[in-house]
């Protein structure tokens, strides 16, 4: 008898990944996880207590991807950066995109940890200097708001064709500056 292969919890998590890239978070179950590992059920149980914890496992693989993304961007700008990313994991993950950012999900609300992360990019960005961690995420969360709504169109494919990659970085761009720019002046203002 041949010797049973054996499956890393990394294999398992990127098989499942793939599951949920192509058809969502809900196709991932074990069985179905067993079978794009061409294995049985057992080396999924012995490395995850349930789906659920697949399941989780899978969202946070999928949170640095989307780092990842933003990360390769390295335009020397940071902030913009994260927007570029962003809209370019809606475009590449769009299945994910929905199940993440579209339906009520307890595993994607805001917290300390995504905004500590925004803000550790920010402030390396030349163009956001001397704005305290509360300024920086006043910033962030409008910029979340305008982006959110950017990324929902690409994920759903319903912009104009006319706006191209290019079209969405010029608009993320424009928002950006606005937003700093009223910042800055209301800053100046106090």
């Amino acid at each position: 008898m041949a010797p049973r292969k054996k499956f890393t919890k990394q294999a398992i998590i990127k098989a499942a990944f793939e599951i949920a890239r192509k058809e969502g978070l809900d196709a991932i179950t074990i069985r179905r996880v067993a079978e794009q590992l061409g294995s049985s059920i057992a080396p999924i149980y012995v490395n995850f207590k349930n789906v659920d914890e697949l399941i989780q496992a899978v969202i946070d693989h999928t949170k640095e991807v989307a780092k990842q993304l933003i990360l390769e961007q390295n335009s020397g700008q940071p902030f913009r950066d994260m927007g570029i990313g962003g809209i370019k994991f809606a475009r590449d993950y769009s299945v994910l995109y929905r199940d993440l950012f579209m339906k009520n999900n307890p595993h994607m609300q805001q917290n300390e940890e995504n905004f500590e992360f925004a803000i550790g990019q920010m402030k390396q960005d030349p163009t956001l200097q001397g704005f305290t961690d509360k300024e920086l995420k006043d910033i962030i969360l409008k910029m979340d708001i305008f982006h959110t709504g950017l990324a929902v169109q690409v994920a759903n494919g319903i912009l104009p064709d006319f706006v191209t990659e290019e079209k969405m970085i010029e608009m993320i761009d424009s928002i950006a500056e606005d937003v700093i720019i009223a910042k800055y002046v209301k800053k100046e203002e106090e």
